[in-house]
């Protein structure tokens, strides 16, 4: 039986939670959207997509919203997410899915109890040349694969023009801040392509200054099980910061016969084979932020209306909350953490 989504509360009108906004509108017209927002000064911002504001959970949830888009700071992630989804309401959390371990198996739990859907906001997986990466390697395009190397850096003094980068939530730790959470995209793909991460070996630091109370860098050295035959652990390099002033978004698959490489920003893969010394552009399309994140609300919504399958769910985002986790203890203690 199909079962219509008419009401979406978005939970934070920050940058992101305008975009959802934005874009289920413009896939679902009719929909009525309602918000739940901290600032009652906000009330002054002209907002004429949403039908009714709202300060408190409870009189949102009086509202029988059919979906909710979690878009607040992650330490709020599960007390609001467990709160709605204990009343009925299909969720989507913007990642991480929350800043720490506490509660995030209780609320997948509540969900599955419920029959609800309960997605992770992991966009990078509807990203054309990632889909593109992913399904070359399961093709061996390079044979097997032998190593890994995946980065990501951009300066977060230049990330939201016209804001002040210190206030932001980016900077901030009470909020979930710092490079590891807020990119966390890399972890997820990593293990949405590559494999199961058995064990983690990172450094966290905060090596610029920036006025920021979170790391600024991240490098980590992982243990992925591919599950191949031979059960043998893939070694793959991780580097993540907010410092570096060439942007770079890339991810490299050492194979037996070639390299693959996939740059996120963009769009494209390339390839070089073994024995040659240039690289060949096997993909190409344009990066439209917009692109990855309706299709992301598209996919939502056939498997709440059509109960098809979710591309990102909350065991993905506990998958990944487990790895970041580990980093910070594999930190912390100067060692090896395996990850359960």
């Amino acid at each position: 039986m199909k079962h219509p989504i008419n009401t979406v509360l978005i939970v934070g009108l920050g940058s992101i939670g305008k975009r959802h906004m934005r874009l289920i509108k413009k896939l679902i017209p009719h929909i009525r959207l309602i918000a739940l927002r901290h600032d009652k000064n906000s009330l002054g911002e002209n907002e004429p997509a949403i039908d009714a504001t709202f300060f408190n959970l409870d009189a949102a949830i009086k509202e029988k919203p059919d979906l909710a888009i979690i878009s607040n700071p992650a330490p709020f992630h599960v007390s609001t997410a467990t709160q709605l989804a204990n009343s009925g309401i299909h969720l989507l959390i913007e990642k991480p899915i929350s800043h720490t371990l506490e509660g995030v198996a209780n609320l997948i739990s509540v969900c599955r109890d419920k029959n609800l859907k309960l997605m992770t906001g992991f966009n990078l997986r509807f990203l054309p040349c990632l889909r593109f990466f992913k399904s070359s390697l399961e093709k061996n395009i390079v044979g097997k694969v032998l190593s890994v190397r995946s980065e990501i850096g951009q300066n977060l003094e230049k990330w939201r023009s016209g804001l002040d980068y210190s206030s932001s939530v980016s900077a901030r730790k009470e909020l979930g801040g710092g490079a590891l959470l807020e990119l966390s995209h890399e972890i997820d793909y990593l293990l949405w392509i590559f494999g199961d991460i058995k064990w983690v070996m990172s450094v966290l630091s905060k090596q610029s200054d920036l006025e920021i109370d979170v790391e600024d860098s991240a490098n980590i050295l992982m243990g992925i099980n591919s599950g191949n035959q031979d059960n043998k652990i893939t070694t793959a390099s991780l580097n993540i910061d907010f410092i570096r002033h060439d942007d770079a978004r890339n991810c490299f698959a050492i194979g037996e016969a070639g390299t693959l490489k996939c740059n996120l920003l963009s769009g494209s893969v390339h390839i070089m084979k073994k024995g040659e010394d240039n690289w060949k552009k096997i993909f190409s399309e344009p990066v439209d932020q917009d692109y990855t994140y309706s299709y992301q609300l598209r996919n939502l919504i056939s498997s709440i209306e059509d109960h098809n399958e979710l591309e990102a769910n909350g065991e993905d985002g506990l998958k990944a909350l487990k790895v970041i986790d580990a980093t910070r203890h594999s930190s912390k203690l100067k060692k090896i953490v395996e990850i359960n």
